[in-house]
C-alpha cells in the first residue's frame, strides 16, 4: 500500500506544535514583518538566531497590522536544534496578547 507523503502545510503544522510542545522559551524581538511572514530574533547560549516563521496558515489569530507586533516578544526553539523556533501556532502564542485577535470560532465557542 502506497502511502501519501503530508502536504507541506501538514508538515509545517507538525513542526509547530512539536517545537511548541518539547520547547524551550527564550525572549525575543519581532524585527519585522511582510505579508504573511515574522522577522524574529532570540539569543540561546550566547549564539543570536534570526530567522523568521510563515504566518499564512495563522492570519486568523494576527492583527490586520502586523506592525504592532514588532518589539519585545517571546519565542519557543527546540533544545536540541535552536534554529529551530516558532513564535505563534495554533496552542501557543510568544506574541504580546494586546495585538492578537480571538479567532471568530473561539469567541463563538466561549459565548454557548
Amino acid at each position: 500500500m502506497l502511502r501519501r507523503r503530508p502536504s507541506a502545510a501538514l508538515r509545517e503544522q507538525r513542526r509547530r506544535l512539536a517545537v511548541n510542545g518539547k520547547g524551550r522559551m527564550v525572549d525575543a524581538t519581532v524585527l519585522d514583518f511582510r505579508e504573511n511572514e515574522l522577522l524574529y530574533s532570540y539569543v540561546v547560549r550566547g549564539v543570536q538566531y534570526t530567522t523568521s516563521q510563515d504566518v499564512s496558515a495563522l492570519r486568523e489569530f494576527l492583527p490586520e497590522d502586523l506592525s504592532s507586533l514588532i518589539g519585545a516578544a517571546v519565542a519557543k526553539y527546540h533544545p536540541s536544534n535552536p534554529a529551530n523556533s516558532i513564535l505563534l501556532c495554533e496552542q501557543w502564542s510568544g506574541l504580546r496578547a494586546g495585538a492578537l485577535r480571538q479567532p471568530e470560532r473561539v469567541r463563538r465557542a466561549a459565548a454557548d
